[in-house]
């Protein structure tokens, strides 16, 4: 029987598979926040206290949960996570793009690399779509109360989880693994054969790391937003990535069958299976 060829897609979440920020959805409103104030805050702190901003958002969070007497429990963020509002044809596209690898011999793993928060992400409708989740996330005492960051993901460093993907690490903490040399033809999944997918500035060293190994980007869109004044719409952003070089591919954030995103994918894969037949066939 042929061997099955593995793919990974790795998608960002916020704006990705969601529009907006995960937070802004449920958490921010519970914790009377206006997610314009607490964002702006954010930054301001991060700069004041020279402080990472993803740590300056867990950080703040943690602080407005005090003031506002709302204690922070893993499931409480769950339960935010059940509040998410997904693109248009998330919740059926996991399985219909499996169907589809399946007819050209193909093993699709979804993975999300996200510096929102991990424990929100496993509230969500399509927790169990993922192979693993890397975001950042919470130490919790004994009591299950959050206290401190245990995981932050900012844009820099997601790339060393792309290389977790890559070699087969599926932690985040093993770092010894990680910088082990590992030849190319016995890696997890090669690079060649990884599909990133992200909506923005943010995801750039992550989508430039990526075409650089060989792989493949994809930059999605929010199409029912439009530039205000003096920014930028979210198509505007992508049409950016794309005349830089970061992006290989644009499309609107929509996931249903035959929608461009979809019929992208697809073609990606289609390339990535004839290819390797092609390869076959030579030696």
């Amino acid at each position: 029987m042929k061997k099955k060829i593995k793919i990974a897609i790795c998608y960002d979440f916020d704006g990705t598979l969601s529009p907006g920020n995960m937070q802004e959805h449920s958490l921010l409103p519970a914790l009377n926040q206006k997610p314009k104030d607490f964002w702006k805050e954010v930054k301001n702190f991060a700069k004041d206290k020279k402080m990472n901003e993803i740590l300056a958002y867990m950080y703040l969070t943690l602080e407005k949960a005090k003031q506002a007497n709302h204690q922070i429990q893993r499931k409480s963020f769950k339960q935010h996570g059940k509040q998410i509002i997904l693109f248009e044809g998330v919740e059926k596209y996991f399985d219909l793009i499996n169907q589809y690898a399946e007819t050209k011999n193909v093993v699709i793993e979804h993975y999300i690399i996200s510096s929102g928060l991990k424990e929100i992400i496993e509230g969500t409708s399509i927790k169990k779509k993922f192979k693993f989740i890397f975001a950042s996330e919470f130490y919790y005492n004994v009591n299950g109360i959050a206290e401190w960051p245990a995981v932050a993901i900012d844009y820099t460093n997601k790339t060393q989880y792309l290389f977790r993907i890559n070699k087969g690490i599926m932690n985040v903490w093993n770092n010894e693994k990680i910088n082990k040399y590992v030849p190319e033809e016995e890696r997890y999944i090669p690079f060649s054969r990884i599909i990133y997918i992200g909506d923005g500035e943010t995801d750039i060293p992550s989508m430039k790391m990526v075409n650089h190994q060989g792989g493949y980007s994809i930059a999605v869109y929010d199409p029912n937003k439009r530039h205000s004044k003096n920014k930028k719409s979210p198509k505007e952003i992508c049409l950016e990535l794309i005349e830089h070089k970061r992006a290989k591919y644009i499309a609107p954030a929509n996931y249903k069958k035959n929608s461009k995103l979809f019929n992208i994918i697809k073609l990606i894969i289609d390339k990535i299976n004839t290819e390797l037949n092609l390869d076959e066939k030579s030696n």
